[in-house]
């Protein structure tokens, strides 16, 4: 499977990322391992997660998702193997929210003890934070990265002005940028990353990754089964009379 490079960051990742919301959710861990283990036999090694997944099921608080993706770490030894993306910036308990650089020196620490590693490969704010200036918050992810403690960094939930500042913020002082955008972009959801940001499922996944803009799409499944519709539509190849009509399709 080819891989495309996460902006200027040099880390390289497969034609889709996966969404690891599900795991301490709808996939309990003997099925979040059996997922795992599966993406890596099928090079599907970029796993996409949050320190608050998955806090909105019953009896969760969040961590859920990292601490299920550390077991499986701790227990497979394939570190080496995956790129993982984790994010920062969701409530997570009193006084547990935002870019500030102190919280994000103590949710690094949260993270990366979930998830039984020593660095993360792809660190997301992940929502805007107005409060915080942005120099202070990407100094404090300069400093991670630094400390090797993060490779690249990425936003989430970003508006185009405000990912935009950001740019001229890390340009301006020198400072690690965001690599990375993770938007809503779907063939049913295009209006707000078309017009702003931009610089089912096998088709629709296809045409995602057809997208110049798009580098990895994220998708997530809770069986093996799903997992090879997944991968099938890393092999799905649409001509240009395709893509014009899912386009046209989609826009009615």
């Amino acid at each position: 499977m080819s891989n495309r490079e996460l902006g200027r960051s040099g880390i390289q990742v497969p034609a889709l990322t996966f969404g690891g919301n599900v795991f301490g959710w709808t996939a309990d861990q003997a099925t979040s391992f059996s997922l795992l283990d599966a993406l890596v036999d099928k090079q599907l090694n970029f796993i996409d997660t949050a320190d608050v997944y998955s806090s909105w099921a019953p009896g969760n608080r969040g961590g859920e998702s990292e601490t299920v993706i550390g077991e499986w770490l701790k227990k497979s030894g394939k570190r080496d193997q995956v790129i993982i993306a984790t994010k920062v910036g969701k409530p997570m308990g009193e006084g547990k929210q935002g870019l500030s650089p102190r919280y994000i020196q103590q949710a690094v620490e949260d993270s990366l003890r979930r998830l039984q590693t020593d660095y993360i490969d792809l660190y997301q704010s992940h929502d805007d934070d107005r409060d915080t200036p942005l120099e202070e918050t990407l100094a404090a992810f300069d400093a991670l990265i630094k400390a090797g403690k993060v490779r690249a960094i990425g936003a989430s939930n970003y508006q185009a002005d405000r990912l935009e500042e950001a740019l001229q913020v890390s340009e301006s002082n020198g400072l690690a940028r965001y690599e990375t955008l993770q938007p809503e972009y779907n063939l049913y959801a295009r209006e707000g990353y078309e017009a702003e940001l931009e610089g089912v499922a096998q088709v629709s996944l296809a045409w995602l990754i057809a997208r110049p803009s798009i580098t990895a799409p994220i998708v997530s499944a809770t069986s093996l089964s799903q997992l090879d519709e997944l991968v099938s539509a890393t092999r799905l190849t649409l001509d240009a009379d395709d893509i014009q009509t899912l386009n046209h399709a989609s826009a009615e």
